[in-house]
């Protein structure tokens, strides 16, 4: 038997693979109706504990590492709770014969709560200078509107949406408004105007990024802006997800962002600028990486990928922000002392202070 030949039977055994990938996906989406009917919760860890023990055992049978079934079965339940997920927020229909308008709705997030919104049934209108987005209406600026929509989500740059919110509060649109943005403190003016005119105004934060598909195990933060009403139909609108929904004060929100984003934000950037200012070539590194480098060079590739001006506010526009900064320009300034004056006990009680806090 040539090479050929076990190539193609190879390629047959994959197109067998996702034959039955397929009829999994098919179950996993009647499952979900079932779920619906009964009132079941979308994810049942149990069931999928159970899932993956059956893989794992039946992958010793085989000869089969069970550690590969583990993953290749994760994917599996992932994929499943996708369908089952994007079909639950489909059938609860919270937009239905509801209009939406998204400002900033050709961005990156703002693309994202368009697609999710749409989902729910609602008929979304997009304002964005940047120019149209396919399948829906879409208008240059928001202020040639009428604003008659049920709900107006803010989904700008920082500084523009505090803008935004200030000219929408000059409007007094009659449905709930609600911006997306990575701080808070910036938007402080624009809220209290909204709230201060009559708007029912609510502020979310969604702590994952534009290609997340499976909101569970992610997080929704709602940020208390001073009305109860706006920020429980924010709520709604991610009730039928799997998200962990929270809810916070606006300066506990800022403050913790500035060390869950703005420290590793820091900590990357610095990281790949240390190595761009090296002269050391990745392909070199990469030939005698450890499991730490590449786990580790993998986050910084992402970083460094994203939208720098993004980037660029959440450290600059938080209001909390030196205080996550003068925390790693301490820590550093600790480390580098205790490796120059070759201070193994030092050394030794950070590696274990830092063991003892994660």
């Amino acid at each position: 038997m040539n090479l050929d030949t076990l190539r193609k039977k190879l390629a047959a055994v994959d197109q067998q693979l996702l034959t039955l990938v397929k009829e999994r996906q098919d179950l996993s989406h009647n499952i979900g109706h079932l779920k619906d009917e009964l009132g079941l919760s979308t994810r049942d860890y149990g069931q999928e504990t159970r899932v993956l023990n059956r893989a794992r055992e039946l992958a010793g049978e085989l000869g089969i590492i069970p550690e590969v079934a583990e993953e290749l079965f994760l994917v599996l339940i992932r994929s499943s709770l996708t369908v089952q997920e994007k079909q639950r927020v489909t059938s609860a229909g919270e937009g239905s014969g509801k209009q939406v308008l998204v400002i900033g709705g050709a961005g990156q997030m703002g693309s994202w709560m368009v697609r999710f919104l749409a989902s729910q049934g609602y008929v979304v209108d997009i304002a964005d200078p940047t120019g149209p987005v396919d399948g829906f209406n879409s208008f240059d600026d928001w202020q040639d509107l009428t604003l008659h929509h049920d709900l107006i989500v803010v989904a700008a740059p920082l500084a523009e949406s505090n803008r935004i919110l200030k000219g929408l509060a000059e409007r007094r649109p009659r449905g709930l408004v609600f911006d997306i943005g990575s701080l808070k403190s910036p938007l402080r003016e624009g809220m209290d105007a909204l709230k201060n005119a009559g708007v029912k105004v609510a502020s979310i934060h969604p702590m994952f990024g534009p290609t997340t598909e499976l909101l569970s195990g992610r997080h929704v933060i709602f940020v208390d802006v001073g009305s109860e009403e706006g920020t429980a139909q924010a709520r709604e609108i991610f009730a039928p997800t799997m998200a962990t929904l929270v809810e916070m004060d606006l300066d506990s929100h800022d403050r913790l962002i500035a060390y869950v984003l703005g420290l590793s934000h820091a900590l990357n950037i610095i990281f790949f600028t240390a190595l761009a200012d090296s002269g050391e070539e990745i392909p070199k590194l990469a030939q005698m990486s450890s499991t730490t480098f590449d786990a580790q060079l993998a986050v910084a590739s992402s970083v460094a990928r994203d939208n720098p001006y993004l980037y660029f506010e959440i450290q600059s526009l938080n209001e909390f922000g030196s205080e996550s900064l003068d925390a790693l320009s301490s820590a550093l300034t600790q480390f580098l002392t205790v490796v120059k004056d070759t201070d193994e006990e030092g050394f030794y009680s950070m590696m274990k202070k830092g063991g003892q806090y994660l």
